[in-house]
């Protein structure tokens, strides 16, 4: 049996019973906003229907935030992380081209 030292338990340094805490500061993952443009010939009910069916909003959020991208030119229909928000504008992009309509949906960091 080998005998035990009380300098086997303990550094050199001393300060082994010193327990140092810091916090990782976690960065939190950058956000992006989507983003709907206006254009002259993608119905307003077409907008309002891909505003309900891959944003989830009811009838009347859709409705207002066509309304905004009609008038402004341009509407934040929501806010993602980077997959998320890029998932959402190919969905929307390939969807409004099925249909053959020139929408266009784009992603910029908020």
């Amino acid at each position: 049996m080998v005998p035990f030292h009380m300098s086997d338990k303990h550094d050199d340094d001393g300060d082994a019973d010193v327990a140092v805490k810091t916090r990782a500061r976690t960065k939190r993952p950058p956000l992006y906003k989507v983003l709907l443009l206006n254009d002259d010939y993608t119905p307003m009910e077409f907008v309002v229907h891909i505003l309900e069916r891959f944003f989830g909003m009811t009838h009347s959020q859709s409705f207002e935030i066509m309304l905004t991208v009609h008038k402004k030119g341009v509407a934040v229909v929501g806010v993602f992380s980077h997959e998320i928000a890029e998932t959402k504008v190919t969905q929307v992009m390939d969807f409004a081209r099925r249909h053959q309509h020139p929408l266009q949906c784009t992603m910029e960091k908020e």
